[in-house]
């Protein structure tokens, strides 16, 4: 489709440090693994016809993060959100990432300052990158 994302590139710390969480947070919304190399990994968003849709990348960061560390209000990325089935696909989402000690902000909730019936959860990966799951009927 015109306009949609193709792919996203994430810098992380240590990609093979971050390859469990985002495993298991990709994965649950139907992201797979197809490639690793040197820089990091690759997962693709599998369709139901098999084909790819989009790619997110975590890549090794080439600064340590020490001398200017990551701010979502500064110039740059703020935060990526996924969009959910359901409700109650982000609160299977709240339930995982509860079981894998991730960082939340703000639970599963109606927002609706972002719109009607806006039903989202927050969370950090693990080097602090904002990331949120919202069902945005």
């Amino acid at each position: 489709m015109r306009g949609a994302i193709h792919h996203l590139d994430l810098t992380v710390k240590d990609p093979w440090a971050s390859r469990a969480f985002y495993e298991a947070v990709l994965g649950l919304m139907g992201y797979r693994c197809v490639k690793e190399d040197a820089r990091g990994f690759d997962w693709d968003l599998v369709t139901p016809n098999g084909s790819s849709s989009c790619s997110i990348g975590i890549v090794k960061a080439e600064g340590d993060g020490r001398t200017r560390p990551h701010d979502r209000y500064a110039p740059g990325l703020h935060h990526v959100a996924w969009r959910a089935d359901s409700r109650a696909d982000v609160d299977q989402l709240y339930a995982h990432l509860m079981d894998l000690g991730a960082t939340i902000l703000d639970p599963p909730a109606e927002y609706p300052q972002y719109g009607p019936g806006y039903y989202a959860v927050f969370f950090t990966d693990p080097d602090g990158l904002k990331l949120e799951y919202v069902h945005a009927p």
